[in-house]
């Protein structure tokens, strides 16, 4: 049989440690068992697929997210296949030269030309040379919000004004008004450009959680602003119930998926960083019981090279954190800049 996690591409492979006896992990996974960034079982055969040189699994998979406006989707997978070919730059550019008119191909090159640029000191005047390809992106599938939400990164990487900010925002809220990545792209903005003052923020993530149905990935909006707030130094600005507020909405919304489920993975490990920062360690021993195996670079990345270890590092605080103080401490004090 084969191995099919030894196919994939490294930056997918989890590392492993020595396993933990279940009885000391307060009913969590082993820590050997936890996989970092773990591909869905349409995003992996496509990994598995690119690894080997070929593009087509990928074209399939961004096609049918296209022709069934499965967005969300959609936005996940073009950011982890603009990943891959950072590291494999010869993939990205058979598919481009063999099909250079795909709409899934255009969408894919646009995220691809930001992120490339994104960490060099001139990304301001990079960014500007890539605003062609975000725009034949858009006019590859009229339909399609992510080229609005790459368009709204740009945006915040270019130093865009305000106006120009608000016209890229109403485009995307025509195609997508529930998009989460669109609103996410949004929030940073807003973060980027009211640095040292949240309030803009939260009130923007607040309005969007009530607007948006239940079971809505928005709902988790406020915690990703509570998020930006503590990992920036805004958490002794922002009052504590503000904090809290937002992350018992993204709390509410983890209850609605099931256990130990890859789709959510993402918001729960961000929803876990805001509970270790507020010392809710009862509340972030649940969610990490609610991630079950899958442990995601972001936001663990942030304080380490080893987002894996890291995670399994505060896994751990929390765990003993959580038999000393068995209730949760609404009262605690945020520690800003935390894990």
């Amino acid at each position: 049989m084969v191995d099919t996690m030894a196919l994939l591409p490294p930056f997918i492979r989890a590392s492993r440690i020595p396993p933990t006896p279940y009885h000391l992990t307060g009913g969590l996974p082993a820590d050997d068992e936890v996989l970092l960034d773990m591909p869905d079982d349409r995003l992996g055969p496509a990994l598995v697929a690119a690894g080997q040189g070929g593009y087509g699994r990928a074209a399939e998979l961004l096609a049918a997210t296209r022709e069934s406006a499965a967005w969300e989707l959609r936005d996940r997978y073009v950011r982890r296949l603009s990943a891959f070919a950072r590291s494999r730059p010869e993939w990205y550019d058979t598919w481009r030269a063999e099909a250079p008119y795909d709409p899934d191909q255009l969408l894919l090159g646009a995220q691809l030309a930001v992120d490339r640029v994104w960490d060099s000191p001139a990304r301001a005047e990079l960014l500007r040379e890539v605003s062609p390809l975000i725009t034949a992106a858009a006019r590859g599938e009229d339909r399609d919000p992510v080229p609005w939400r790459i368009a709204l990164d740009h945006a915040r990487g270019s130093q865009a004004g305000h106006t120009y900010f608000g016209e890229l925002w109403e485009a995307a809220l025509r195609r997508a008004p529930l998009h989460y990545g669109c609103h996410v792209a949004a929030l940073r903005y807003l973060a980027t450009s009211w640095r040292g003052s949240y309030r803009e923020c939260f009130d923007f993530a607040d309005r969007a959680a009530q607007d948006a149905p239940p079971g809505s990935l928005i709902q988790a909006l406020p915690a990703r602003a509570a998020l930006a707030c503590l990992t920036e130094g805004g958490g002794t600005v922002v009052p504590r119930e503000r904090l809290d507020a937002a992350a018992d909405r993204a709390i509410e919304l983890s209850a609605t998926f099931a256990a130990a489920d890859l789709w959510p993975a993402e918001v729960r490990n961000k929803l876990v960083y805001v509970l270790v920062c507020l010392g809710r360690w009862t509340d972030a021993l649940e969610q990490l019981r609610m991630i079950g195996p899958y442990a995601t670079s972001f936001p663990w990345g942030r304080e380490s090279e080893d987002p894996l270890g890291r995670f399994l590092e505060v896994r751990e605080e929390v765990r003993r954190h959580a038999l000393i103080h068995p209730r949760s401490e609404h009262g605690g004090r945020v520690r800003s800049g935390g894990h």
